[in-house]
Formats: structure tokens, sequence, C-alpha cells
């Protein structure tokens, strides 16, 4: 394992960095292993330094296939009120237009940002703690990467702010952390897409994500997430929303080894609102477990928990959702739905609804259905002329469009097209 107090002292950051590394990294070694994760984490690289460019223009061909096909067309790049470039350990580009930064928009390599902004030191591992499990201290510790992204008080970004992130070797670990802080009356919309081409050896994505929605604050956040089947991906994710504040969370988890994703909101303030959209599309052997936890503290406060799974071959979807309503928020209402389709008899969905409440003037609510694909559905289809793969596609796109049509164009079509290569098996 490295030594992180010299990669901290290296890396020119501040003392509290430092310190909290060293604390985190032996809170690792104390930490039990984690159920159900299977990680040789003696086999793994920690850091896999890239240089840095100046313009996309710079940016490797092979790096810039992968951003492509990630979906960041020339057209879309004109289109973003920042963007951000990370492959491996290291953030290769970043720029943000010149109107947003006069508005005093940040968005900052965070690894230029702790060394640039004291304030952070009262963001960062504020909403998870670097004990959470195993994987938070290794973070923690060993984190490189990342972006910070902070809207002044009543600035709107009408533009997308967007993070692409690619792990390009086999065998590595990435541990890139997001910090998103939208302050009172705010509103901004943060893309993530994340990537990796086929290797060998299985990496490591565990990256973590904490963001700040102020009060009266709007924040969407998608995320979609291309992983190959050499990639194990556990990501951290937390939100905090203040009073009146809006959250959107939407994200498309295709491919990876195995998954787990459990996003945790804190509905802080007086009718804050978060609104949690997922689909999935599980196939092969893999296991993916998705869900979101929100904690209702402010009275009047809403969430809706919306998960849509495709699950093929010999996959597994696990969805578990839970809600919990404390003392003192009164009037509060949370909704939990979950839809899984199966393509084969050895597919497996599983679903598991928590609904917790200390208060009685609450509304809660859970639905869950469990399907297998039509016969007589693709029977239609392919008597009017569909191949069966094509009707497949149709029947599974179909099943998804209540949450695509919430995403941005240019990405459904790229989701489409994937969905549509897993299914013939590509």
């Amino acid at each position: 394992m490295m030594d992180v107090e010299r990669f901290s002292k290296e890396r020119g950051e501040p003392a509290w960095m430092r310190r909290l590394r060293v604390k985190a990294l032996k809170k690792f070694y104390e930490l039990e292993e984690p159920e159900g994760i299977e990680v040789d984490f003696d086999e793994l690289e920690y850091y896999t330094p890239h240089q840095k460019v100046g313009s996309l223009e710079e940016v490797p061909k092979e790096v810039r296939k992968v951003f492509d096909k990630l979906g960041l067309p020339e057209f879309e790049r004109k289109m973003l009120a920042g963007i951000s470039l990370q492959t491996d350990s290291t953030v290769i580009y970043e720029d943000a237009l010149r109107k947003f930064e006069e508005k005093g928009v940040i968005v900052e390599d965070m690894d230029v940002a702790i060394r640039k902004y004291g304030w952070l030191k009262n963001y960062f591992m504020k909403l998870i703690p670097y004990d959470l499990h195993k994987f938070a201290a290794l973070h923690t510790a060993l984190w490189s990467g990342g972006v910070l992204v902070r809207i002044p008080k009543g600035v709107k970004v009408d533009l997308p702010i967007q993070a692409f992130i690619l792990i390009n070797r086999g065998k590595i670990s990435q541990f890139e952390h997001n910090i998103i802080i939208a302050e009172e009356g705010s509103k901004v919309h943060f893309i993530e897409g994340c990537s990796a081409p086929i290797f060998s050896k299985v990496s490591i994505h565990s990256g973590m994500e904490e963001v700040y929605v102020g009060r009266n604050a709007n924040v969407h956040i998608t995320t979609l997430q291309n992983w190959t089947k050499n990639v194990k991906n556990y990501p951290t994710k937390r939100y905090l929303v203040e009073e009146g504040g809006r959250l959107r969370l939407l994200s498309a988890m295709l491919g990876s080894k195995h998954t787990i994703l459990y996003p945790t909101t804190i509905l802080k303030g007086k009718n804050a609102r978060v609104e949690c959209l997922g689909i999935s599309f599980v196939d092969g052997k893999r296991v993916v477990e998705t869900g979101a936890n929100v904690i209702h503290l402010g009275k009047g406060t809403r969430s809706k928990l919306v998960s849509r799974s495709v699950v093929k071959d010999e996959g597994i979807s696990k969805f578990k959702g839970k809600i919990k309503v404390v003392k003192g928020a009164k009037d509060s209402v949370g909704f939990m739905k979950c839809d899984s389709l199966l393509l084969s008899k050895k597919a497996k969905s599983e679903t598991i609804p928590q609904l917790y409440t200390e208060e009685e003037s609450v509304e809660l609510n859970h639905e869950a259905r469990t399907g297998r694909i039509g016969e007589e559905e693709l029977f239609y289809l392919r008597s009017r002329g569909f191949e069966e793969d094509e009707a497949i596609s149709l029947l599974v796109n179909g099943f998804f469009e209540p949450i695509m049509r919430n995403i941005p164009f240019e990405y459904a079509i790229e989701i489409r097209k994937l969905i549509e290569l897993s299914i013939k098996g590509l």
C-alpha cells in the first residue's frame, strides 16, 4: 500500500488533508472485509497519473475515441457550461465558459481545488464519514482526481456541466472525488459519464460524490455508467437538501462485473424534495445492486424512488430502497416503485423495500412488479417482420421509456444503442 503521508506532501496538500489520509488508511486496516465483495487489495495499482493537456485537441487519440463513444460529440462540447475529463487517476483537462466564470461559478480539478480553497475543509468528507465502510476509508486515504463545482447564490447555469471518467488500464483502482455546492436559489445540471475499454485484469472504481443543495436551489444530476465486465463498481454518494431545495437524480447502469450503489439523500429543510430515477441492464453473469436511501428530517418533505431493470442470461438485479421519516418531519410523503423485466429463465430480480416512520401524519407507499417478456408481444412483432433481437429491443426500450424520456436526447440514443448490442450478445 502507498505511503499516504508522503503522497500527500508530494501533491502539496494542506496538513489537514495529510492527517485525514493517514487516519483513514489506519481505519482501512481495522475495518472488516465488506460482505459479498471479493477484492485483492494487494494486486491493485493505487495511483496511475497522466499528463495534463491544455485543450481537447491535445487529448491522446486513444483516450478521445473512448470519450467520443461515451457521448462527447463536437456539437455537444459547444453546449456545455463546463467540462472535466479524467483518465485513471488524473483529470487531464478541464474548462468552463467565461460567462459563467464571471458570475463566480467554479469548475475545478479537485487535486488543484484542495490546495487552492481553504474552505473546502468544511465540505470534504463531511457528508460521508471516512469510517463508513472499508471502501470509504480506502477512498479517503488514496483519492485523486474528481471535480469541484460551486454555483454562487442566485446563479442559474442553463447549460450542463459534464465530467467524463475513464479507466484505461486493467488492475487499477480509481478514487475520484466530486463535490457539488449549489448555493441558495441557484440552479445546475451535472452530468457524469463513466466508461472503460475491455482489459484482462479486473479494476476497481470507488469514487465519491458529496452534493450540497442550498435553500430553494435546483440541482439535477445525471449519471451514465457504461463499465465493461472487468470493472467492479463500488461508489458512495450522499446528498444534503436544505429548505425548499429540489434534487433530481437520474442514473443509467450498463455493464460492470459487480455494481453496488445505494446513494443517500438527507432532506434536511422544510419542503425539500428528491426524485431518484434509475434504469439498469444486466446481462451475462453480472450482478447489479442499486437503490436509494432517503431520510426525511424536515416538515413537508417529498421523496420519489423509481427503478426499472432488465435482466438477461444469468444476470442478477437487486433493488434496495429505504425511506425513513424521523420525528418532527410531519406531512412528509415518500413513494417507491421497482419494476423488473426478465429476458431469460435464469435471470433473477430481487426487491427489498423498507419504509419507516416516527410520525403519524405521513404517507409512504411502495409498488413492485417483476415479469417476463410477453410471448404474445414477441409473436406480434415477429409477425410484422421484426427479427427476435429487434423485437426484444423494441420491448426493452418501451419498458425503459418512462425514465429514458428524462435523459438528454444525445445520451438516450447512445444508451439505446448499447442496450441493443447487449441484447445481441455483442
